[in-house]
């Protein structure tokens, strides 16, 4: 098993930043894949940034890319998501997601962290 907890959320006026932290713990050697998904209410959640452990390999969802950066230390067992030039339509809860393979990021879910982009 493996245990994802979010950090860094919270409310922040449009083209602000913010940088969420996911910390995992667990069987972490079980993991290659780690990414962010979001979901606002009344939409689909979507997954918004994906990265890979062993070589940092990185994919974005359209909205996000260039505004939006995941990276992670792998000595710290931390991903994070550093999000720029935030629009109100980025607010959601944010889930930190991790899986064996690309295909199965989100076996794992983190508790979420709510994300507010208003003025």
């Amino acid at each position: 098993q493996v245990q994802l907890v979010e950090s860094g959320g919270g409310l922040v006026q449009p083209g602000g930043s913010l940088r969420l932290s996911c910390a995992a713990s667990g069987s972490i050697a079980s993991i290659s894949a780690m990414g962010w998904s979001r979901q606002a209410p009344g939409k689909q959640r979507e997954l918004v940034a994906s990265i890979l452990r062993s070589n940092g390999s990185t994919i974005y969802e359209a909205s996000v890319k260039g505004r939006f950066t995941i990276s992670r230390d792998n000595a710290k067992n931390t991903v994070y998501l550093q999000m720029n030039s935030l629009k109100p339509e980025d607010t959601a809860v944010y889930y930190c997601n991790a899986g064996s393979t690309w295909r199965r990021i989100l076996d794992y879910w983190g508790q979420g962290t709510q994300v507010t982009v208003s003025s």
